[in-house]
């Protein structure tokens, strides 16, 4: 239950269960300084959604809807009570309904079994570490992240070279947008120091030492399989000359080549 006074001779009142008093006197629970109103002027009882009113002196002025009260009466939402020349009407308190829970959607598919399975979401970028702290660590891109020092950000990384906050990257329609923070040591796309730089696939991002390969998801799979595919497709080109040594001999020469290349590049730590 709530007091509202029309007039603006005292801001809303909301009421708990029990007594409350309204007067003049300094120890009223709701103090009214207007002419007529006596130190404890009535009484208000509440319970619930009602209250009842009464006077600790019958002299004192209060009516109820227009009619004068004399003795003790139940007041409820909607009803005007008047003490003195002050105007007071009684409003109910709704609750508010608790919010009933967010459910964020997820992509889900159904087995043939009538069951239902989550599908999480690939993002569209990750970055590789291939130096460093970070060397062999997968960071997934999805909206906007920070790179530095301090714990906080979104891909903290726990060296003096890095800047607490040394850079933001976000993902677009075309790309990563990588912006330099104002870090110390500055941000590098492809070995050229950025301010602001869209990379693609494929570019390499640089904070001081440590660095990074932006990828698309299943390039780095692709990376892994492209020797091997590539060995496959030399050995199948020599069986097609027809098994003559120079074809055999040009397949060994290609597929050592290719095998050393790939260890080169795992040492390197392109992969």
């Amino acid at each position: 239950m709530k007091l509202l006074f029309p007039n603006g001779e005292h801001a809303p009142v909301e009421l708990e269960s029990g007594r409350a008093v309204l007067g003049s006197g300094n120890d009223a629970d709701v103090v009214l300084h207007a002419p007529g109103i006596a130190p404890s002027h009535a009484h208000l009882d509440v319970k619930g959604s009602t209250a009842t009113i009464s006077l600790p002196n019958p002299a004192n002025q209060v009516t109820v809807n227009g009619k004068p009260l004399t003795v003790p009466a139940e007041v409820k939402p909607g009803d005007l009570v008047t003490f003195a020349g002050v105007r007071v009407r009684i409003v109910a308190v709704e609750k508010a309904a608790s919010a009933p829970p967010v459910v964020k959607a997820r992509e889900v598919d159904v087995d043939d079994d009538g069951r239902t399975k989550v599908r999480m979401a690939l993002p569209r970028f990750v970055l590789r570490g291939v130096s460093g702290v970070t060397f062999g660590k997968v960071f997934p891109l999805q909206g906007t992240v920070v790179i530095g020092r301090q714990t906080e950000c979104e891909i903290p990384i726990p060296s003096e070279e890095v800047s607490r906050r040394h850079a933001e990257l976000r993902v677009t329609p075309d790309g990563i947008m990588v912006e330099d923070l104002g870090s110390s040591n500055g941000t590098y796309v492809n070995d050229k120091r950025i301010t602001r730089q869209l990379m693609k696939a494929g570019d390499e991002l640089r904070l001081d030492t440590i660095r990074f390969l932006l990828l698309a998801p299943g390039q780095e799979m692709h990376q892994v399989s492209a020797v091997p595919a590539a060995a496959a497709a030399a050995s199948a080109s020599a069986a097609r000359t027809g098994g003559s040594k120079t074809g055999l001999m040009w397949a060994i020469v290609v597929v050592a080549v290719l095998s050393l290349a790939a260890v080169g590049a795992k040492i390197m730590g392109v992969y």
